[in-house]
């Protein structure tokens, strides 16, 4: 498997747009923390968030191949579990459906992250202060951060995991490396 190292370093070659690696890092951190809540491996589950969208650049125009080919660029260099959940991360264009605690993590992890970040952003302390209270709120709003799926979000209920919960979790990563995204 890949060093955090060598992930990042390929994350870099391959995205070239700041903002996705600001994605692909706070995916990094929810993912990490998810695994921790539910004694899963977080080396593991970081790293499925850090590079599930490896692909990006080259599939933003062809959605059907979108974590498909990030799962074959990562072929014997992340294990089958993580490459399966890449694949399903993006299960409405690729039909690799979500099956495993780790596809659903993904899945509600990577997307809770625009919700968050845009939240973060329009707030003057952003991060600072942000609770699961106001981005229940916002969520309920659906023009606030319009191109999150507030459906694909709700999988969290899949990993056992109650909404409230969940955003404080996914609210307490993303506040942990404010700085390395721009929302500090």
């Amino acid at each position: 498997m890949l060093t955090r190292d060598q992930a990042f370093t390929l994350l870099t070659k391959h995205v070239p747009d700041p903002q996705l690696i600001s994605h692909s890092l706070e995916s990094e951190a929810v993912l990490a923390a998810l695994a921790r809540r539910l004694g899963k491996d977080e080396t593991l589950w970081g790293l499925t968030g850090l590079l599930h969208d490896l692909d990006y650049a080259t599939t933003k125009d062809h959605p059907e191949r979108h974590g498909l080919d990030s799962a074959g660029l990562l072929a014997g260099l992340l294990p089958e579990e993580a490459l399966t959940a890449i694949r399903a991360h993006n299960f409405e264009h690729t039909g690799a459906a979500p099956a495993t605690d780790l596809d659903f993590a993904l899945r509600c992890g990577e997307t809770v992250t625009g919700l968050i970040h845009t939240n973060a952003l329009v707030r003057p302390a952003r991060m600072d202060g942000m609770d699961a209270k106001s981005l229940k709120k916002k969520m309920k709003d659906k023009a606030f951060a319009a191109s999150v799926c507030r459906e694909t979000i709700g999988e969290c209920q899949k990993l056992g995991l109650e909404q409230a919960e969940f955003f404080t979790i996914a609210i307490a990563a993303v506040a942990g490396i404010a700085g390395q995204v721009g929302l500090a």
